[in-house]
């Protein structure tokens, strides 16, 4: 009786699952019957048929499993796009939603042709977890940092902003990095961690920009007369904006110039296109109107001293120098110390 009942026991029981037990055993699943030096040609056939059968359907229910994702995603993009979401954020969705059903097709494909159970991957990565963290401590930083700007909306696709001294128009968000396009159309990655922690400067947070120029002119030529000749060139700009209206003031009276600022509104492509036809148009306005743009700038004059000693000993007919001979003290402090009319150049006397 007593046996009995130990034998009941042990059959409701539940077996003690091992971590070593739930990793997946591939060689064990693919492995044949036998050695080979045993088997005859029927059943090698046989072994390599299986197992050709399994590798074949698992690389074609992965190829089109992978189809059937980029489909989804897409069809996930076009809806977000009908229902006015920002690009930036469906590009960031569309990137995790990929992600997500690759992981799971994996999962399946080897579920269903190598019987591995979805639980033993989550046993490797809970066993792991703590080294997977710490090594992958920057990535999942990364991560949290594209949630925070696609949640935040510092810039937008299409925005043109200046990020630790890198600037350029944003082209995409994506889990770990974003890209720039930069003005010479190079292809500026920055880590999504780097952007958060450093200074975002939206050069384009509306349909305009302003342009702000700053003119010198001598304090001798008239500032209504270079007001009137910037306004014109201003006003016959179509590309300038009449609202807000453009205006020249006058910023600063500097020691060399009056410095004017010319301030205007254009469209965002127009900015930098205007900005430097408004200077090179200025300049020859100005050449032909006699208005002089200063520049800091700085005189230089060296005069030299020609002694009578010099004169003598080049001259021809000069006799012959008599030996130097020491200078008393008197004679010392009287040429050590020149006085003030030989201190003060001759055209100033």
């Amino acid at each position: 009786m007593r046996a009995r009942k130990e034998v009941i026991l042990s059959a409701n029981a539940k077996p003690q699952i091992l971590l070593q037990d739930s990793i997946p055993d591939f060689t064990r699943e693919l492995a044949p019957p036998t050695h080979f030096s045993a088997m005859n040609a029927e059943q090698f056939w046989g072994w390599a048929m299986d197992v050709g059968i399994k590798l074949g359907g698992a690389l074609l229910v992965f190829y089109i499993g992978m189809h059937l994702a980029k489909w989804a995603v897409r069809a996930v993009g076009r809806a977000l796009t009908r229902a006015h979401v920002e690009p930036t954020s469906s590009q960031f969705i569309g990137r995790v939603l990929y992600i997500v059903l690759m992981i799971v097709l994996l999962l399946a494909v080897l579920q269903g042709f190598f019987g591995v159970a979805p639980t033993s991957f989550i046993a490797i990565i809970g066993a792991a977890g703590l080294a997977v963290g710490l090594a992958l401590k920057d990535s999942l930083s990364n991560v949290a940092s594209g949630v925070m700007l696609v949640t935040l909306k510092p810039f937008r696709v299409g925005d043109v902003v200046q990020i630790g001294g890198s600037s350029g128009t944003v082209e995409m968000v994506r889990i770990f990095q974003t890209q720039l396009r930069g003005a010479d159309n190079q292809t500026i990655v920055l880590p999504n961690n780097l952007i958060t922690t450093a200074p975002i400067v939206n050069l384009t947070p509306d349909t305009r920009r302003r342009i702000e120029l700053v003119i010198g002119i001598s304090y001798e030529d008239d500032i209504d007369v270079a007001r009137k000749v910037i306004m014109d060139i201003m006003r016959a700009d179509k590309r300038i904006l009449e609202r807000p209206a453009p205006d020249v003031v006058v910023y600063e009276l500097a020691d060399i110039a009056v410095r004017l600022g010319v301030r205007c509104h254009v469209s965002n492509a127009d900015h930098f296109a205007t900005k430097c036809d408004l200077n090179e148009r200025i300049k020859k306005a100005f050449d032909k109107a006699g208005i002089s743009i200063q520049q800091a700038q700085r005189d230089i004059r060296a005069q030299r001293r020609i002694t009578d000693a010099a004169n003598a000993g080049s001259s021809g007919n000069a006799a012959p120098a008599e030996p130097a001979q020491s200078p008393s003290p008197d004679q010392q402090s009287s040429t050590s110390s020149p006085s003030p009319d030989q201190q003060t150049p001759p055209e100033l006397r």
